[in-house]
């Protein structure tokens, strides 16, 4: 029956470097760059209902949510329950974005494939500036590369094989809006050429060398993130910085090991998908 509750789920994603992208339209401005998808994520539930949307069973409109709710005409409540906080650099916006999506077009029989509500998501986040390249990641889970920017159809993915143990630790929240809005050009290109370092040698160990490289001279880094990423790192891990969130993620036990009460959990393997 058109309307009944259906729920997807939608890892979460970290970014380690990234560069902006500005296209003629929503489905070509994006970004490149790499990241990480998470186990720990959002789910995301859609019924027919008055047109509100719950984060954590508190009422919170989310702006893309809100515009997905829009475009495709539905009155339906959205639940979003998030495994991860929001604005700390796990992608929960685009996240719950997605779901939102990919949960609505089931409820309401709605016919859309699947690179088509990845691009409505997509879009509704570069509009609302919330986010550039978390849902395409999200769509296709594991360790991501963004090689061209944009939605499906527009943009490119590649990736690396892994299988690992990812730690975080999430100090503080980073506006990804004031950020975007502000200068990007120096930023895109740290963010360019570590795409490009990771690309000659697509391995993991590149990858999290990579993304400190990029958190060092795009200058985002806060005293109590390099403390940590360099304890987590002496004790064995191999940490780095999330994009865009005063956050520490590391592959392994470094966190912890270095005494930092992290959460952990591991690299998603296989992206958003239906709840069954």
């Amino acid at each position: 029956m058109a309307g009944e509750a259906v729920s997807a789920f939608v890892p979460g994603h970290v970014t380690g470097f990234f560069a902006v992208h500005d296209g003629e339209t929503p489905m070509t401005t994006g970004s490149v760059g790499g990241g990480i998808t998470l186990a720990d994520g959002v789910t995301v539930t859609v019924r027919a209902g008055e047109r509100e949307t719950y984060l954590d069973d508190t009422s919170a409109p989310i702006a893309p949510v809100e515009r997905i709710r829009e475009v495709l005409d539905l009155d339906a409540t959205v639940l979003v329950e998030s495994a991860l906080p929001p604005g700390c650099g796990f992608g929960v916006s685009g996240a719950a974005t997605l779901g939102t999506a990919l949960a609505a077009a089931e409820s309401f029989d709605l016919e859309y494939s699947e690179n088509e509500l990845i691009s409505l998501a997509h879009g509704a986040e570069v509009r609302a500036g919330t986010g550039l390249g978390d849902v395409v990641a999200q769509a296709h889970g594991g360790m991501v590369l963004r090689t061209e920017p944009g939605a499906p159809g527009e943009g490119e993915l590649d990736g690396i094989s892994a299988r690992e143990t990812v730690e975080y630790l999430a100090m503080d929240e980073l506006s990804t809006a004031d950020v975007l809005d502000g200068e990007t050009d120096a930023l895109s290109e740290f963010g360019g050429q570590s795409l490009q370092m990771v690309r000659s040698e697509p391995t993991v160990e590149t990858f999290m060398r990579a993304s400190r490289r990029f958190a060092r001279e795009a200058e985002l880094l806060t005293q109590p993130v390099i403390e940590a990423i360099q304890e987590a790192n002496e004790a064995g891990g191999d940490a780095a910085m999330a994009m865009l969130g005063e956050t520490v993620f590391c592959l392994g036990t470094g966190l912890t090991d270095a005494g930092y009460d992290a959460e952990r959990t591991e690299i998603d393997p296989a992206g958003a998908s239906l709840c069954r």
